[in-house]
Protein backbone atom coordinates (compact mmCIF):
# COMPACT_ATOMS: atom_id res chain seq x y z
CA UNK A 1 0.00 0.00 0.00
CA UNK A 2 1.05 3.31 -0.61
CA UNK A 3 2.22 5.64 2.03
CA UNK A 4 -1.01 7.56 1.52
CA UNK A 5 -2.59 4.76 3.53
CA UNK A 6 0.17 3.13 5.20
CA UNK A 7 1.62 4.27 8.58
CA UNK A 8 4.81 6.47 8.42
CA UNK A 9 6.80 5.51 11.68
CA UNK A 10 6.90 2.09 13.40
CA UNK A 11 3.74 1.18 15.93
CA UNK A 12 3.37 -2.21 17.71
CA UNK A 13 -0.03 -3.67 16.44
CA UNK A 14 -1.94 -3.70 13.40
CA UNK A 15 -5.11 -1.78 15.28
CA UNK A 16 -2.62 1.22 15.63
CA UNK A 17 -0.96 0.71 12.26
CA UNK A 18 -4.70 1.13 10.80
CA UNK A 19 -6.00 3.44 13.47
CA UNK A 20 -2.65 5.97 12.75
CA UNK A 21 -3.48 6.14 9.21
CA UNK A 22 -7.02 6.75 9.42
CA UNK A 23 -5.79 9.98 12.14
CA UNK A 24 -3.31 10.59 9.61
CA UNK A 25 -5.78 11.07 6.61
CA UNK A 26 -8.47 12.47 8.69
CA UNK A 27 -10.66 10.00 8.28
CA UNK A 28 -13.32 10.15 11.66
CA UNK A 29 -12.31 6.54 13.82
CA UNK A 30 -16.08 4.59 13.46
CA UNK A 31 -16.78 1.44 12.69
CA UNK A 32 -17.39 1.14 9.21
CA UNK A 33 -14.27 3.03 8.06
CA UNK A 34 -12.05 1.21 10.89
CA UNK A 35 -13.38 -2.28 8.40
CA UNK A 36 -12.80 -0.73 5.38
CA UNK A 37 -8.80 0.50 6.32
CA UNK A 38 -8.42 -3.51 7.60
CA UNK A 39 -9.66 -4.83 4.35
CA UNK A 40 -7.63 -2.94 2.37
CA UNK A 41 -4.49 -2.90 5.04
CA UNK A 42 -4.04 -6.72 5.17
CA UNK A 43 -4.43 -6.69 1.40
CA UNK A 44 -7.45 -9.00 0.84
CA UNK A 45 -8.46 -6.59 -1.80
CA UNK A 46 -6.21 -5.06 -3.95
CA UNK A 47 -8.33 -2.84 -5.96
CA UNK A 48 -10.05 -1.58 -2.71
CA UNK A 49 -5.93 -1.08 -1.47
CA UNK A 50 -5.47 0.70 -4.98
CA UNK A 51 -8.44 3.15 -4.64
CA UNK A 52 -8.08 3.89 -0.91
CA UNK A 53 -4.47 5.07 -2.10
CA UNK A 54 -6.04 7.42 -4.63
CA UNK A 55 -7.13 9.45 -2.68
CA UNK A 56 -3.68 10.22 -1.06
CA UNK A 57 -3.70 12.02 2.56
CA UNK A 58 -7.75 13.18 2.30
CA UNK A 59 -10.58 11.86 2.04
CA UNK A 60 -14.66 12.20 3.25
CA UNK A 61 -16.79 10.86 4.64
CA UNK A 62 -19.34 10.86 1.48
CA UNK A 63 -15.88 9.29 -0.86
CA UNK A 64 -15.41 6.45 2.03
CA UNK A 65 -18.74 5.47 2.07
CA UNK A 66 -19.03 5.55 -1.73
CA UNK A 67 -15.99 3.41 -1.67
CA UNK A 68 -17.55 1.01 0.93
CA UNK A 69 -20.73 0.58 -1.19
CA UNK A 70 -18.56 0.13 -4.22
CA UNK A 71 -16.54 -2.94 -2.41
CA UNK A 72 -18.84 -4.41 0.24
CA UNK A 73 -22.05 -3.16 -0.36
CA UNK A 74 -23.49 -0.79 2.50
CA UNK A 75 -25.00 -3.08 4.41
CA UNK A 76 -21.93 -4.75 5.60
CA UNK A 77 -20.34 -2.04 6.75
CA UNK A 78 -22.96 0.11 8.75
CA UNK A 79 -23.62 -3.40 10.63
CA UNK A 80 -22.01 -2.13 13.94
CA UNK A 81 -22.82 1.91 13.25
CA UNK A 82 -26.25 0.56 13.13
CA UNK A 83 -26.49 -1.77 15.77
CA UNK A 84 -24.44 0.76 18.07
CA UNK A 85 -27.49 3.54 17.12
CA UNK A 86 -30.31 0.90 18.48
CA UNK A 87 -28.15 0.14 21.38
CA UNK A 88 -27.89 3.86 22.63
CA UNK A 89 -31.72 4.40 21.52
CA UNK A 90 -32.98 1.36 23.33
CA UNK A 91 -30.90 2.42 26.47
CA UNK A 92 -32.24 6.19 26.55
CA UNK A 93 -35.51 4.63 26.37
CA UNK A 94 -34.54 3.09 29.53
CA UNK A 95 -33.54 6.22 31.25
CA UNK A 96 -36.74 7.68 30.57
CA UNK A 97 -38.69 4.67 31.72
CA UNK A 98 -36.78 5.00 34.96
CA UNK A 99 -37.18 8.38 35.42
CA UNK A 100 -40.75 8.65 34.64
CA UNK A 101 -41.03 5.80 37.63
CA UNK A 102 -39.03 7.86 39.61
CA UNK A 103 -41.50 10.67 39.09
CA UNK A 104 -44.51 7.98 39.83
CA UNK A 105 -42.94 7.08 42.97
CA UNK A 106 -42.09 10.45 44.11
CA UNK A 107 -45.77 12.04 43.36
CA UNK A 108 -47.39 8.66 45.44
CA UNK A 109 -45.17 9.41 48.58
CA UNK A 110 -46.31 13.36 48.64
CA UNK A 111 -49.66 12.20 48.16
CA UNK A 112 -49.31 9.59 51.00
CA UNK A 113 -47.66 12.45 53.10
CA UNK A 114 -50.58 14.97 52.24
CA UNK A 115 -53.35 13.07 53.26
CA UNK A 116 -51.52 11.87 56.37
CA UNK A 117 -51.32 15.72 57.47
CA UNK A 118 -54.49 15.75 56.50
CA UNK A 119 -56.21 12.99 58.93
CA UNK A 120 -53.35 13.98 61.68
CA UNK A 121 -54.30 17.56 61.70
CA UNK A 122 -58.04 17.03 62.45
CA UNK A 123 -58.72 15.58 65.69
CA UNK A 124 -62.13 15.17 64.86
CA UNK A 125 -62.21 13.58 61.15
CA UNK A 126 -65.46 11.99 60.16
CA UNK A 127 -65.78 8.87 58.81
CA UNK A 128 -66.37 10.25 55.58
CA UNK A 129 -62.93 12.20 55.51
CA UNK A 130 -61.52 8.78 56.38
CA UNK A 131 -62.92 6.80 53.83
CA UNK A 132 -62.33 9.77 51.15
CA UNK A 133 -58.65 9.46 52.17
CA UNK A 134 -58.61 5.74 51.60
CA UNK A 135 -60.21 6.30 48.34
CA UNK A 136 -57.25 8.30 47.27
CA UNK A 137 -54.90 6.41 48.51
CA UNK A 138 -55.96 3.20 47.06
CA UNK A 139 -56.87 4.56 43.91
CA UNK A 140 -52.92 6.63 44.30
CA UNK A 141 -51.97 2.51 45.16
CA UNK A 142 -53.33 0.96 42.41
CA UNK A 143 -52.39 3.46 39.50
CA UNK A 144 -48.60 3.32 41.25
CA UNK A 145 -48.50 -0.29 40.73
CA UNK A 146 -49.66 -0.78 37.54
CA UNK A 147 -47.02 1.65 36.42
CA UNK A 148 -44.39 0.31 38.09
CA UNK A 149 -45.72 -3.10 36.27
CA UNK A 150 -46.09 -1.50 32.83
CA UNK A 151 -42.37 0.01 33.86
CA UNK A 152 -41.32 -3.35 34.52
CA UNK A 153 -42.49 -4.67 31.51
CA UNK A 154 -41.06 -1.85 29.30
CA UNK A 155 -37.84 -2.02 30.35
CA UNK A 156 -37.61 -6.02 30.19
CA UNK A 157 -39.09 -5.69 26.11
CA UNK A 158 -36.03 -3.05 26.12
CA UNK A 159 -33.54 -5.60 27.47
CA UNK A 160 -34.76 -8.33 25.28
CA UNK A 161 -34.21 -5.96 22.21
CA UNK A 162 -30.40 -5.20 23.58
CA UNK A 163 -29.99 -8.77 23.89
CA UNK A 164 -31.36 -9.55 20.23
CA UNK A 165 -29.05 -6.64 18.65
CA UNK A 166 -25.78 -8.02 21.12
CA UNK A 167 -26.68 -11.87 19.11
CA UNK A 168 -26.81 -10.08 15.97
CA UNK A 169 -23.53 -8.47 16.46
CA UNK A 170 -22.03 -11.73 17.93
CA UNK A 171 -23.37 -13.72 14.44
CA UNK A 172 -21.62 -10.69 12.53
CA UNK A 173 -18.42 -10.84 14.04
CA UNK A 174 -18.40 -14.58 14.00
CA UNK A 175 -19.36 -14.40 9.85
CA UNK A 176 -16.71 -11.49 9.78
CA UNK A 177 -13.67 -13.83 11.49
CA UNK A 178 -14.49 -16.82 9.09
CA UNK A 179 -13.13 -17.89 5.77
CA UNK A 180 -15.98 -18.58 3.55
CA UNK A 181 -14.15 -20.73 1.44
CA UNK A 182 -12.86 -23.23 4.32
CA UNK A 183 -15.12 -22.00 7.50
CA UNK A 184 -11.53 -21.57 9.60
CA UNK A 185 -11.26 -18.51 10.93
CA UNK A 186 -9.60 -15.23 8.30
CA UNK A 187 -6.65 -13.35 8.48
CA UNK A 188 -8.25 -10.97 10.69
CA UNK A 189 -8.95 -13.45 13.23
CA UNK A 190 -5.78 -14.65 13.20
CA UNK A 191 -4.20 -11.26 13.36
CA UNK A 192 -6.21 -10.68 17.27
CA UNK A 193 -5.49 -14.29 18.18
CA UNK A 194 -1.51 -13.80 17.26
CA UNK A 195 -1.71 -10.74 19.20
CA UNK A 196 -3.09 -12.39 22.08
CA UNK A 197 0.13 -14.84 22.69
CA UNK A 198 2.09 -11.87 24.02
CA UNK A 199 -0.70 -10.34 26.20
CA UNK A 200 1.03 -11.67 28.72
CA UNK A 201 4.20 -13.86 29.73
CA UNK A 202 2.67 -17.33 29.94
CA UNK A 203 0.95 -17.01 27.11
CA UNK A 204 4.32 -16.31 25.07
CA UNK A 205 6.21 -18.96 26.90
CA UNK A 206 3.71 -22.24 26.21
CA UNK A 207 2.12 -21.29 22.93
CA UNK A 208 3.55 -22.44 19.09
CA UNK A 209 2.73 -20.78 16.16
CA UNK A 210 2.48 -23.29 12.93
CA UNK A 211 2.27 -21.98 9.39
CA UNK A 212 1.68 -24.49 6.56
CA UNK A 213 1.96 -24.11 2.94
CA UNK A 214 0.32 -26.30 0.06
CA UNK A 215 3.18 -27.46 -1.57
CA UNK A 216 3.33 -26.68 -5.79
CA UNK A 217 -0.22 -25.28 -5.41
CA UNK A 218 -0.32 -23.13 -8.20
CA UNK A 219 -0.01 -26.28 -10.51
CA UNK A 220 -2.97 -27.21 -9.20
CA UNK A 221 -4.40 -24.44 -9.93
CA UNK A 222 -2.93 -23.80 -13.38
CA UNK A 223 -3.79 -27.67 -14.44
CA UNK A 224 -7.19 -28.12 -12.90
CA UNK A 225 -8.32 -24.82 -12.71
CA UNK A 226 -9.78 -22.72 -9.76
CA UNK A 227 -12.63 -24.59 -8.95
CA UNK A 228 -10.69 -27.68 -8.28
CA UNK A 229 -8.16 -25.70 -6.53
CA UNK A 230 -10.98 -24.51 -3.76
CA UNK A 231 -12.46 -27.98 -3.51
CA UNK A 232 -8.77 -28.77 -2.45
CA UNK A 233 -8.07 -25.91 -0.32
CA UNK A 234 -12.13 -26.60 1.81
CA UNK A 235 -10.54 -30.25 2.01
CA UNK A 236 -7.40 -29.51 3.29
CA UNK A 237 -8.82 -27.16 5.39
CA UNK A 238 -10.92 -29.98 7.10
CA UNK A 239 -8.11 -32.27 7.18
CA UNK A 240 -6.36 -29.68 9.44
CA UNK A 241 -9.08 -28.73 11.64
CA UNK A 242 -9.60 -32.59 12.21
CA UNK A 243 -6.38 -33.63 12.58
CA UNK A 244 -5.15 -31.15 15.27
CA UNK A 245 -6.71 -31.04 18.96
CA UNK A 246 -10.50 -28.96 19.57
CA UNK A 247 -8.82 -26.57 21.46
CA UNK A 248 -6.04 -25.41 19.04
CA UNK A 249 -6.90 -22.36 16.89
CA UNK A 250 -6.74 -23.19 13.01
CA UNK A 251 -7.11 -20.42 10.26
CA UNK A 252 -6.59 -19.78 6.73
CA UNK A 253 -3.87 -16.70 6.69
CA UNK A 254 -4.18 -16.07 2.63
CA UNK A 255 -4.36 -18.44 -0.58
CA UNK A 256 -2.70 -21.66 0.06
CA UNK A 257 -1.09 -20.68 3.61
CA UNK A 258 -2.58 -21.81 6.69
CA UNK A 259 -1.54 -20.82 10.66
CA UNK A 260 -1.92 -23.18 13.50
CA UNK A 261 -1.61 -21.50 16.87
CA UNK A 262 -1.12 -23.99 20.52
CA UNK A 263 -1.24 -22.65 23.69
CA UNK A 264 0.14 -24.81 26.49
CA UNK A 265 2.98 -26.92 24.63
CA UNK A 266 6.62 -27.72 24.12
CA UNK A 267 8.13 -27.55 20.96
CA UNK A 268 8.55 -31.17 20.81
CA UNK A 269 4.67 -31.33 21.00
CA UNK A 270 4.04 -28.54 18.40
CA UNK A 271 6.35 -30.56 16.25
CA UNK A 272 4.56 -33.37 16.44
CA UNK A 273 0.99 -31.57 16.09
CA UNK A 274 2.69 -30.33 12.43
CA UNK A 275 3.98 -34.09 11.56
CA UNK A 276 0.36 -35.45 12.69
CA UNK A 277 -1.11 -33.03 10.06
CA UNK A 278 2.20 -33.44 7.45
CA UNK A 279 1.66 -37.45 7.37
CA UNK A 280 -2.23 -37.47 7.30
CA UNK A 281 -2.94 -34.99 4.57
CA UNK A 282 -0.36 -36.78 2.55
CA UNK A 283 -2.02 -40.50 3.14
CA UNK A 284 -5.29 -38.60 2.15
CA UNK A 285 -6.54 -39.41 -1.97
CA UNK A 286 -7.64 -36.35 -3.83
CA UNK A 287 -9.62 -38.17 -6.70
CA UNK A 288 -12.64 -36.94 -8.59
CA UNK A 289 -15.20 -39.97 -8.01
CA UNK A 290 -16.94 -39.00 -11.29
CA UNK A 291 -13.86 -38.45 -13.90
CA UNK A 292 -11.56 -40.50 -12.15
CA UNK A 293 -8.81 -38.05 -12.64
CA UNK A 294 -6.19 -38.22 -9.56
CA UNK A 295 -5.03 -34.26 -8.84
CA UNK A 296 -2.66 -36.05 -5.62
CA UNK A 297 -0.26 -36.27 -3.88
CA UNK A 298 -1.26 -33.17 -1.92
CA UNK A 299 1.57 -32.61 0.40
CA UNK A 300 2.26 -29.74 2.40
CA UNK A 301 5.25 -27.91 4.22
CA UNK A 302 5.09 -26.19 7.73
CA UNK A 303 7.24 -24.21 9.83
CA UNK A 304 7.20 -24.29 13.73
CA UNK A 305 8.03 -21.20 16.11
CA UNK A 306 7.52 -21.04 19.68
CA UNK A 307 6.38 -17.75 21.06
CA UNK A 308 9.25 -17.73 23.64
CA UNK A 309 11.47 -17.09 20.48
CA UNK A 310 10.19 -13.78 19.40
CA UNK A 311 9.76 -11.13 20.63
CA UNK A 312 6.39 -9.81 19.70
CA UNK A 313 4.00 -11.10 16.88
CA UNK A 314 5.33 -9.74 13.68
CA UNK A 315 8.74 -11.26 15.30
CA UNK A 316 7.09 -14.74 15.92
CA UNK A 317 5.37 -14.45 12.59
CA UNK A 318 8.73 -13.59 10.46
CA UNK A 319 10.50 -16.55 12.31
CA UNK A 320 7.87 -19.18 12.08
CA UNK A 321 7.59 -18.48 7.88
CA UNK A 322 11.50 -18.49 7.57
CA UNK A 323 11.35 -21.88 9.27
CA UNK A 324 8.50 -22.49 6.28
CA UNK A 325 10.87 -21.42 4.01
CA UNK A 326 12.99 -23.59 5.13
CA UNK A 327 10.82 -26.43 4.81
CA UNK A 328 10.34 -25.42 1.24
CA UNK A 329 13.77 -25.60 0.18
CA UNK A 330 14.60 -28.63 2.20
CA UNK A 331 12.84 -30.24 -0.29
CA UNK A 332 8.77 -29.66 0.90
CA UNK A 333 6.51 -32.03 2.55
CA UNK A 334 7.86 -31.61 5.70
CA UNK A 335 8.09 -29.88 9.11
CA UNK A 336 11.32 -27.87 10.20
CA UNK A 337 11.48 -25.62 13.92
CA UNK A 338 12.86 -22.25 13.95
CA UNK A 339 16.57 -21.57 14.77
CA UNK A 340 18.77 -19.03 15.54
CA UNK A 341 20.71 -17.91 12.16
CA UNK A 342 17.32 -19.12 10.01
CA UNK A 343 17.19 -16.50 7.24
CA UNK A 344 14.62 -14.22 7.12
CA UNK A 345 14.76 -12.19 4.25
CA UNK A 346 12.69 -14.00 2.36
CA UNK A 347 10.15 -14.17 4.70
CA UNK A 348 6.89 -12.31 4.87
CA UNK A 349 5.55 -9.76 7.24
CA UNK A 350 2.92 -10.69 9.42
CA UNK A 351 0.87 -7.00 8.67
CA UNK A 352 1.61 -8.30 4.92
CA UNK A 353 2.51 -3.94 4.24
CA UNK A 354 5.77 -3.24 5.29
CA UNK A 355 6.23 0.30 5.96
Amino acid sequence: MSSAVAPKAPIPDIASHITYAMRTMGVAPIPRNYELFYEAYIGSNPALTKKLASYGNSISQDELDAVAAQFFGNRQLQVVDNAHIRIVSELEAIVRLLKQEQNSLESYNRLLGETCNRITTKSNASSDILQNAIAILAKATGDTMAHGERTVESVSQKSREMEQVRQELDEYKRIANTDSLTRLANRRAFDDRLAAVYDGPLNRHLSALILADIDNFKAINDNYGHPVGDKILATVATIIRTTVPHDVFVARTGGEEFAILVDGCSEDEALQIAERVRTTLASTPFRNSKTGIDYGPITISLGVCMGAEAEDPGDLYGKCDAALYCAKHAGRNCSVAYENGMKKEFSKSWLIYKK
